[in-house]
Protein backbone atom coordinates (compact mmCIF):
# COMPACT_ATOMS: atom_id res chain seq x y z
CA UNK A 1 0.00 0.00 0.00
CA UNK A 2 1.46 3.30 -0.86
CA UNK A 3 2.59 5.17 1.86
CA UNK A 4 0.51 8.05 1.32
CA UNK A 5 -2.69 6.56 1.39
CA UNK A 6 -1.30 4.31 4.98
CA UNK A 7 -1.18 7.86 6.50
CA UNK A 8 -4.09 9.14 5.07
CA UNK A 9 -6.28 5.99 6.45
CA UNK A 10 -4.19 5.98 9.44
CA UNK A 11 -5.58 9.39 10.28
CA UNK A 12 -9.21 8.18 9.36
CA UNK A 13 -8.27 5.81 12.05
CA UNK A 14 -7.13 8.57 14.47
CA UNK A 15 -9.70 10.81 14.13
CA UNK A 16 -12.79 8.79 12.89
CA UNK A 17 -14.41 8.25 9.44
CA UNK A 18 -16.64 11.22 8.95
CA UNK A 19 -18.73 9.54 6.27
CA UNK A 20 -19.60 6.45 7.75
CA UNK A 21 -22.83 5.27 8.35
CA UNK A 22 -26.02 5.16 6.57
CA UNK A 23 -28.83 7.48 5.70
CA UNK A 24 -32.85 6.43 6.03
CA UNK A 25 -35.18 6.53 2.42
CA UNK A 26 -31.81 7.70 0.39
CA UNK A 27 -32.46 9.62 -2.95
CA UNK A 28 -29.82 7.18 -4.11
CA UNK A 29 -28.94 3.31 -3.13
CA UNK A 30 -25.64 2.27 -4.82
CA UNK A 31 -24.19 -1.56 -4.00
CA UNK A 32 -20.87 -2.39 -5.24
CA UNK A 33 -22.09 -5.76 -5.80
CA UNK A 34 -25.25 -5.28 -7.46
CA UNK A 35 -23.30 -2.65 -9.43
CA UNK A 36 -20.42 -5.09 -10.38
CA UNK A 37 -18.07 -2.90 -9.72
CA UNK A 38 -15.25 -4.68 -7.65
CA UNK A 39 -13.94 -2.36 -5.50
CA UNK A 40 -13.21 -3.54 -2.38
CA UNK A 41 -11.14 -6.15 -3.65
CA UNK A 42 -12.09 -9.43 -2.68
CA UNK A 43 -15.60 -9.98 -4.46
CA UNK A 44 -18.31 -11.80 -2.60
CA UNK A 45 -16.74 -10.92 0.63
CA UNK A 46 -16.51 -7.66 0.73
CA UNK A 47 -18.95 -4.51 -0.30
CA UNK A 48 -19.62 -1.46 -0.34
CA UNK A 49 -23.33 0.20 0.13
CA UNK A 50 -23.48 4.11 -0.93
CA UNK A 51 -26.15 5.98 0.26
CA UNK A 52 -27.19 9.35 -1.28
CA UNK A 53 -29.51 12.37 -0.38
CA UNK A 54 -30.54 14.79 -3.12
CA UNK A 55 -31.74 18.16 -2.29
CA UNK A 56 -32.63 20.78 -5.34
CA UNK A 57 -29.88 18.62 -7.50
CA UNK A 58 -27.53 19.23 -4.59
CA UNK A 59 -26.19 15.93 -2.35
CA UNK A 60 -27.38 17.22 0.69
CA UNK A 61 -25.85 14.22 2.40
CA UNK A 62 -23.72 11.11 1.40
CA UNK A 63 -22.41 8.42 3.57
CA UNK A 64 -21.09 4.61 2.83
CA UNK A 65 -20.90 1.45 4.89
CA UNK A 66 -18.39 -1.36 3.76
CA UNK A 67 -16.13 -4.41 4.24
CA UNK A 68 -13.25 -2.71 2.15
CA UNK A 69 -9.59 -2.52 1.96
CA UNK A 70 -7.91 0.58 3.99
CA UNK A 71 -7.37 2.07 0.44
CA UNK A 72 -10.95 2.00 -0.96
CA UNK A 73 -11.99 3.22 2.44
CA UNK A 74 -9.59 6.41 1.64
CA UNK A 75 -11.20 6.94 -1.59
CA UNK A 76 -15.01 7.11 -0.21
CA UNK A 77 -14.13 9.23 2.31
CA UNK A 78 -12.68 11.48 -0.65
CA UNK A 79 -15.65 10.72 -2.44
CA UNK A 80 -18.07 11.84 0.01
CA UNK A 81 -15.75 15.14 0.87
CA UNK A 82 -15.52 15.65 -2.52
CA UNK A 83 -19.29 16.14 -3.14
CA UNK A 84 -20.91 16.91 -0.04
CA UNK A 85 -22.25 19.95 -0.69
CA UNK A 86 -22.23 20.01 -4.68
CA UNK A 87 -24.51 20.33 -7.41
CA UNK A 88 -25.27 16.92 -9.10
CA UNK A 89 -23.36 18.82 -12.31
CA UNK A 90 -20.23 19.55 -10.35
CA UNK A 91 -20.30 15.14 -9.06
CA UNK A 92 -20.68 14.62 -13.17
CA UNK A 93 -17.63 16.07 -13.64
CA UNK A 94 -15.13 14.46 -10.80
CA UNK A 95 -11.96 13.63 -12.21
CA UNK A 96 -9.19 11.40 -10.64
CA UNK A 97 -7.08 14.13 -10.00
CA UNK A 98 -9.59 15.69 -7.93
CA UNK A 99 -8.55 12.33 -5.40
CA UNK A 100 -5.41 12.91 -6.07
CA UNK A 101 -4.68 16.12 -4.91
CA UNK A 102 -6.88 15.46 -2.29
CA UNK A 103 -4.40 12.84 -1.20
CA UNK A 104 -1.65 14.26 -1.96
CA UNK A 105 -0.07 11.44 -3.88
CA UNK A 106 -0.78 9.39 -7.00
CA UNK A 107 -1.11 5.25 -6.65
CA UNK A 108 -1.83 2.65 -9.44
CA UNK A 109 -4.51 1.12 -6.85
CA UNK A 110 -5.50 3.91 -5.53
CA UNK A 111 -6.35 5.69 -8.51
CA UNK A 112 -8.06 2.07 -9.87
CA UNK A 113 -10.29 2.55 -7.07
CA UNK A 114 -11.49 6.08 -7.42
CA UNK A 115 -12.15 5.10 -11.18
CA UNK A 116 -14.42 2.98 -9.63
CA UNK A 117 -16.09 5.00 -7.04
CA UNK A 118 -16.16 7.93 -9.80
CA UNK A 119 -18.33 5.09 -11.99
CA UNK A 120 -20.58 4.11 -9.40
CA UNK A 121 -21.70 7.67 -7.95
CA UNK A 122 -21.99 8.62 -11.86
CA UNK A 123 -24.30 5.56 -12.13
CA UNK A 124 -26.61 6.54 -9.65
CA UNK A 125 -26.75 10.04 -10.20
CA UNK A 126 -27.89 9.03 -13.52
CA UNK A 127 -30.72 6.28 -12.76
CA UNK A 128 -31.56 9.33 -10.22
CA UNK A 129 -32.13 11.92 -12.99
CA UNK A 130 -33.82 9.57 -15.13
CA UNK A 131 -36.78 8.55 -12.47
CA UNK A 132 -36.96 12.46 -12.54
CA UNK A 133 -37.84 12.72 -15.97
CA UNK A 134 -40.36 10.10 -15.48
CA UNK A 135 -42.38 11.39 -12.75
Amino acid sequence: MNEVVLKYYRRLLRNGFEYTGSIENPSIFLDSIGENLPICGKIGRDYLHLFINIRDAVIEDIKYLCTCDPTANVVFEILCFLTKNKSLDEVISLTPEMFINTLGAEDPDFVKKVNGAIELIKRGISRYLQDCQTK
